[in-house]
């Protein structure tokens, strides 16, 4: 039994993702001018920055990011390590944060060298050089993201608190953009793996840890749940093979939407994830280990199915006709906008089996 399945969900971008955009050229930006050979530590001032972060609006919110509100200047101090590296150092780094801003071009149909997944220079980890740089840019998402990014949702910078974008509001935006059914009592579905969207955290896509300068990219941020999220799934994962994307979904700039189709095998009682196209295969396969997709789903598929089977036991022992209209009826009430469309769907069509139907009005 095979069901074509429209998961994942479609994903698209949202209206204040420019500002997400906006605030990944301002890291950009700032990363290239610390490892500016003419850059040292004592070139990291308020005025430094408001001449050279694209406006003064962003040079002082950077400079406020930095020095923080706490007087501890904690990241102000990493910042200025940075800016102290030797050359060499700063012409690896400097190479490495290039590299990785390309990651749109790595799935268009020239992709580059795949992206550096380990430290530049030979840097380990946990070399304070690079917890350093770490700590600086992931602060954009962890402090500056969560108190407004100095963007109005087009991306231009502003002074005003009340326009900057922020984690809750790209959250809200991401969404009631997604949302299958737009009645505020309505269920949410997760956009990766199509259950319900209970308590959704924002996941980054190439881990933050491994890849800081991403850490607030349009293409890298997406509410998902909490199990997509968790350690055993998506979580910190690698989304990537060492850097390379051709075997992969991405959920902006190469979409698994239509990709994948579910098979039931009736001798395993358990739901396959396949590719719908050759083309495909691959990817569907990394996605499936990546999520656990097909153990989720098989999950869910013997739990509706045990749901079933008690309402049969219950109200149709015996009667196969009427537990055959029972089911056609179930399938026909299934929405697209509930959470485990497919996985239901697939159900009620292995249910329609006469075998199974008079096994289950047994």
């Amino acid at each position: 039994m095979v069901q074509r399945a429209a998961m994942l969900k479609p994903i698209h971008r949202v209206a204040c993702s420019p500002a997400l955009a906006a605030c990944q050229q301002l890291m950009r930006r700032f990363a290239l001018w610390l490892c500016d050979p003419q850059v040292s530590g004592a070139s990291v001032t308020q005025a430094n920055l408001q001449a050279n972060m694209g406006s003064a609006i962003e040079g002082d919110w950077l400079w406020q990011l930095l020095a923080g509100s706490t007087g501890t200047k904690a990241l102000l101090d990493k910042a200025k390590r940075i800016a102290d590296l030797p050359p060499a150092d700063k012409t690896g780094l400097t190479q490495w944060i290039q590299s990785v801003s390309t990651l749109a071009q790595h799935f268009g149909p020239t992709p580059p060298a795949a992206l550096p997944v380990d430290p530049p220079n030979g840097w380990g980890a946990r070399d304070q050089r690079w917890t350093a740089f770490g700590d600086v840019m992931k602060a954009f998402y962890e402090e500056g993201l969560r108190g407004g990014l100095p963007y109005a949702a087009n991306g231009a910078p502003t002074a005003d608190a009340a326009l900057r974008v922020s984690y809750d509001q790209f959250v809200r935006e991401f969404r009631a953009a997604h949302r299958l059914d737009p009645h505020p009592d309505a269920r949410e579905v997760c956009v990766l793996c199509g259950g319900p969207l209970v308590q959704p955290a924002v996941d980054h896509w190439l881990a933050k840890t491994a890849f800081p300068l991403l850490a607030v990219c349009a293409d890298n941020l997406l509410p998902i749940c909490g199990e997509c999220n968790s350690s055993q799934n998506k979580g910190q994962n690698p989304a990537h093979t060492s850097g390379a994307f051709e075997d992969w979904f991405h959920p902006y700039l190469r979409h698994a939407n239509g990709a994948i189709r579910l098979r039931y095998d009736e001798a395993t009682f358990s739901v396959h994830v396949e590719s719908a196209t050759t083309a495909d295969k691959d990817k569907v396969v990394n996605l499936d280990k990546l999520l656990k997709l097909h153990l989720r789903w098989t999950r869910e598929f013997k739990a509706e199915y045990r749901r079933l089977q008690r309402e049969a036991q219950c109200r149709y022992r015996g009667d196969v006709h009427a537990l055959q209209q029972r089911v056609m009826g179930y399938r026909q009430s299934l929405s697209a906008a509930e959470p485990h469309h497919e996985i239901h769907t697939l159900l009620a069509e292995a249910l329609l089996d006469p075998a199974r139907l008079r096994a289950f009005a047994e």
